[in-house]
């Protein structure tokens, strides 16, 4: 439990339990047994993920003694080949589920389930040429809520796309800020992440814009009739938002480790904004 790092689950968990909400506001049979599945399946490979991720940095020298997040591994905790062996059998774990899945619905998830595979495998090389951000967005937005509404309807609904942006900002976020306070440390091993091209102050001006996007975005989708008006509950979290903003608006003067803890606090806000937009469309659709 704590190589797999469960606090970051609700980047994996969240964009699935929202899409299942917001499906059944909208009046669709839900398979709710394939829906779970998902959910269940997505959070083991995000797990798989994680470990490999720590695995690679470790590997690379990303993760040291001296570095904020992580220290599975440079602490002596666990020993890089058991960190590789749980990673690779929790990905085992992950692709069988997906092939039940698969057997369960269609041919179309083989194509979600292959994009997804490919996003945990890839996301630390890619991760080291900044493309890490878009992976991101890609395996805990795009990915999910696509197939979420394939799974549980046996069909593609597109407007589930709607769900992925405000999601799957703050999910990016929790990779940004990471990637933010570890610059310096980064440096010293010749990667390139996304915030080590933007710099400190542009970062921190990407990472607020990545979290409040979200809530301009819901009230937008409320007032063209995309979203009900009970999805306004998710404006409860923008407190938490603005906690967060503050945070990382002492990066100037306080530095890495005045935002050591800034990742951890953006994946409760994705966990909060998005149980509150799950609470809203199960509202809504229960009260017709």
């Amino acid at each position: 439990m704590v190589a797999v790092r469960p606090w970051s689950f609700p980047a994996s968990a969240m964009p699935v339990a929202v899409t299942l909400a917001y499906l059944y506001w909208a009046g669709h049979d839900v398979n709710w047994v394939n829906g779970l599945w998902a959910l269940v399946n997505i959070v083991v490979f995000h797990a798989a993920g994680n470990t490999w991720s720590d695995y690679q940095d470790y590997k690379k020298g990303v993760d040291a003694q001296d570095t904020f997040g992580v220290h599975t591994l440079t602490s002596g905790m666990f020993a890089p080949g058991e960190i590789r062996r749980l990673s690779l059998w929790l990905l085992a774990v992950a692709l069988l589920g997906g092939v039940g899945l698969l057997w369960r619905t269609g041919l179309p998830l083989l194509y979600v389930g292959v994009g997804g595979l490919l996003c945990t495998v890839l996301y630390p090389a890619l991760k080291y040429r900044a493309w890490g951000d878009a992976v991101i967005f890609m395996a805990y937005a795009l990915l999910p809520t696509v197939g979420t509404a394939y799974v549980a309807l046996l069909q593609v609904d597109w407007t589930v796309l709607y769900l992925a942006v405000p999601v799957g900002l703050i999910t990016v976020a929790i990779l940004h800020a990471n990637n933010t306070r570890d610059m310096q440390t980064d440096s010293r091993v010749h990667i390139a992440t996304l915030a080590m091209k933007l710099g400190g102050r542009v970062s921190i001006g990407l990472y607020c814009f990545e979290i409040g996007v979200p809530y301009v975005w819901v009230l937008v989708c409320v007032l063209l009739g995309i979203f009900p008006w009970w999805a306004l509950l998710c404006w409860l979290s923008v407190v938490a938002a603005v906690g967060n903003m503050r945070v990382a608006l002492g990066y100037g003067q306080n530095g890495s480790a005045g935002i050591a803890r800034l990742d951890e606090l953006t994946a409760k806000l994705q966990l909060m904004f998005s149980l509150l937009l799950v609470v809203s469309f199960a509202l809504a659709g229960g009260l017709g």
